[in-house]
C-alpha cells in the first residue's frame, strides 16, 4: 500500500497527518519527561525518608542491638538501594527515551519540511505548465476568430462589384496573414498541450508518488521510533527488576531475622543488676527492756540478745541495699564503675579490658615494626638514622606500660566484682539450705527433731543473710551445686584450669557463665576450670555442698 498511488490527490491531508504525527511524538516526549521527574522526586523522597529514620549514633552505646531494630535498619538500607534503582530508571529513560525522542523530533521536522517543499515545488511547476498551455490555447482561439473575420471580409469584398481591386487584394493579404498567425498559434498550442500532458503525467506518476513515498517512510519511521521508545521504557524498568527483587528479598530476610527471645535476652543483659533479691528482715525484740519474771518455759535473754545483734546496724545495712531495687542514686560516673550494679559493672569493665587489650596489641605491633626498621637502619645506615627512632620507641614502650597498668587495674576491679558475686551466690544458697533446715527442725508441737549441732550451724549463716553484709569474707570452699562426668580427657596446662581423666567424676561449684568454662572440684579439694563441652553435668537442687 503506497500513499503515492492511493492518495495522489490528498496533499493537504497528508501535510496535516504528518504534522499530527510530530505533535504526538512531542506529546509522548513530554509524558516521558514528567515521568522522569516523578521517578526522581520519588527516589529523593525515599532517600529523605530513610535519612529521617536512620539512627543517629553518637557513641557505641547508642548502637541498636535488638533484632527488631536491626531488621528495621536493614530494611531502611534496602529501601535506600531501592531508591537508587528508581534513580537508575530515571537516568536510563532520560538518556535512551527522552533524549532520543527530542533528537528524532527535530530530524522529523527538518525532513518533513524538505519533502513538503519538494511537493509544493512540483505542484507549482505543473501549474506553470498549465498556465502556459492555457495561454497558448486562448491565443489560438483568438487567432482563429480573427482569421474567420478576415475570411468573411475577403469574401464580402470579392463578391461586391463596387469594391475596388486594391481593396480585394488588401483583404486577401489580411486573410493570409491571419490564417498564418492562426496556424502558428495552433502549433504553439499543440506544443504546449503536449508539454503539459507530459509534465502532468510525470507529476502524478513520478514526482508526487516519490514525495509521498518519502513522507510515508518518514511517518512509518516515526511509528517505529515510538514503538522502540515504548520498549526502551519497559526495558529500563526490567533491568532493575533483579536488583529490586534482591532489595525486597533483603527486606523479607530482615523480617525473618527478628528473634523475640534474643531481644528478651538483650533486655536482661542490659538491665540486670547482679544483686540478689532482699531477704527477710530479722525480728527485733524490743521487749527485752521490760522487766518480767523469767520462767522455765521462756527462752533465755542472753540467747535472744546474741540472736538479735545491733538493731541500728541491721536496719542501716538493709536500707543501704534497698536502692538497688528502687531508684538508683544519682552521682558522677566513677572510673571503676562502682556506681553501677554488679552485673553492669562487670560488663563495663570487661568491655574496657577488651578495648585496652586491642590498644595494647596495636602498640606492640608498632613496637615490633619500629624494632625491625631500626635493625634495617643499623644494617644499612644510608637508609636512615637508627637513633631517630629512639624517641618513638620510648613513647611506644611508655604507652605499653601504661596500658598494661590500666589492664591490671581493671582486671583487679573485675576480679573484685566476680569475687563478690560468687560470695553472694554462696550465701544465698547457704541461706536457702538453712531455711529448709530450720523448717525441718521444729515439729508442730514445738519440739526439735534434729540435733543441736545443726541448730548452732544454722544461726550464724542466717545472721549474715539478714544483715546483707557484702563485705563478708569466708575462706570455706564453695558448695557443690551438682556433679559431672568427664566425656573426654583434659590436660589443664594453663593456670586456673583443672586436669581430668575420661570418666572421672567431679563436683560442680560454679556453672558456665557463657564463656565455655565450668568451675569444678575434685574430692581431694583441688579446684579449677574445665571445658563445658568436655563434661556431662548433672545439677542437684538444694545441695548442701561438700
Amino acid at each position: 500500500m503506497s500513499w503515492g498511488s492511493e492518495l495522489w490527490d490528498q496533499f493537504d491531508n497528508l501535510e496535516k497527518h504528518t504534522q499530527w504525527g510530530i505533535d504526538f511524538l512531542e506529546r509522548y516526549a513530554k509524558f516521558v519527561k514528567e515521568r522522569i521527574e516523578i521517578e526522581q522526586n520519588y527516589a529523593k523522597q525515599l532517600r529523605n525518608l530513610v535519612k529521617k529514620y536512620c539512627p543517629k549514633r553518637s557513641s557505641k552505646d547508642d548502637e541498636p542491638r535488638f533484632t527488631s531494630c536491626l531488621a528495621f535498619y536493614n530494611i531502611l538500607n534496602e529501601l535506600n538501594d531501592y531508591a537508587g534503582q528508581r534513580e537508575v530508571v530515571a537516568e536510563e529513560v532520560g538518556h535512551r527515551v527522552y533524549g532520543e525522542l527530542m533528537r528524532y523530533s527535530h530530524e522529523l521536522k527538518t525532513e518533513r519540511k524538505m519533502h513538503l517543499h519538494e511537493g509544493r515545488k512540483a505542484q507549482q511547476y505543473l501549474d506553470t505548465c498549465w498556465k502556459q498551455m492555457d495561454s497558448s490555447k486562448k491565443k489560438f482561439e483568438r487567432e482563429c476568430r480573427e482569421a474567420e473575420k478576415a475570411q468573411q471580409t475577403y469574401e464580402r469584398l470579392d463578391n461586391d462589384s463596387n469594391a475596388t481591386k486594391s481593396d480585394v487584394e488588401k483583404a486577401k493579404q489580411q486573410l493570409n496573414l491571419r490564417t498564418h498567425m492562426a496556424d502558428e498559434s495552433k502549433n504553439e498550442y499543440a506544443a504546449q498541450l503536449q508539454n503539459f500532458n507530459g509534465e502532468q503525467q510525470k507529476h502524478y506518476y513520478i514526482v508526487i508518488p516519490q514525495v509521498y513515498k518519502h513522507l510515508q517512510e518518514m511517518d512509518e519511521r516515526r511509528t517505529v521510533k515510538l514503538s522502540e521508545c515504548y520498549k526502551g521504557f519497559a526495558d529500563a524498568e526490567r533491568k532493575v527488576i533483579p536488583i529490586v527483587s534482591k532489595c525486597l528479598e533483603g527486606m523479607v530476610f530482615a523480617a525473618k531475622s527478628v528473634d523475640e527471645r534474643r531481644d528478651s535476652q538483650i533486655v536482661v543483659d542490659s538491665f540486670k543488676s547482679g544483686f540478689e533479691p532482699p531477704g527477710d528482715f530479722p525480728f527485733e525484740d524490743y521487749s527485752q527492756h521490760i522487766y518480767r519474771a523469767v520462767s522455765d518455759g521462756t527462752i533465755s535473754t542472753p540467747k535472744q540478745e546474741g540472736m538479735r545483734g545491733d538493731p541500728k546496724s541491721t536496719v542501716g545495712k538493709a536500707k543501704g541495699k534497698l536502692w538497688l531495687f528502687g531508684k538508683k542514686p544519682k552521682g558522677p560516673a566513677l572510673e571503676d564503675f562502682s556506681h553501677l550494679p554488679p552485673e553492669q559493672r562487670r560488663k563495663k569493665l570487661q568491655q574496657r579490658i577488651d578495648e585496652l587489650n586491642r590498644e595494647l596489641q596495636k602498640e606492640i605491633d608498632q613496637k615490633d615494626a619500629l624494632n625491625k626498621m631500626k635493625d634495617v637502619y643499623e644494617k644499612n645506615p644510608q637508609m636512615g638514622d637508627p637513633g631517630s627512632l629512639q624517641p618513638k620507641l620510648a613513647e611506644t614502650m611508655g604507652n605499653i606500660d601504661r596500658l598494661r597498668m590500666e589492664i591490671h587495674k581493671n582486671e583487679a576491679w573485675l576480679s573484685e566484682v566476680e569475687g563478690k558475686g560468687s560470695l553472694r551466690g554462696e550465701r544465698r544458697h547457704s541461706s536457702d539450705v538453712n531455711h529448709l533446715v530450720a523448717q525441718g527442725r521444729e515439729s508442730p508441737e514445738g519440739s526439735y527433731t534434729e540435733d543441736a549441732n545443726q541448730e548452732v550451724r544454722g544461726q550464724p549463716q542466717s545472721h549474715g543473710h539478714h544483715e546483707f553484709d557484702d563485705d563478708f569474707e569466708d575462706d570455706d570452699p564453695l558448695p557443690a551445686i551438682g556433679h559431672c562426668k568427664a566425656i573426654y580427657p583434659f590436660d589443664g596446662h594453663n593456670e586456673g584450669t583443672l586436669s581430668m581423666q575420661e570418666a572421672e567424676v567431679l563436683y560442680i561449684i560454679e556453672e558456665d557463665k557463657g564463656d565455655g568454662w565450668t568451675r569444678a572440684r575434685r574430692q581431694n579439694g583441688e579446684e579449677g576450670y574445665v571445658p563445658t563441652s568436655y563434661i556431662e553435668i548433672t545439677l542437684e537442687k538444694n545441695s548442701k555442698g561438700s
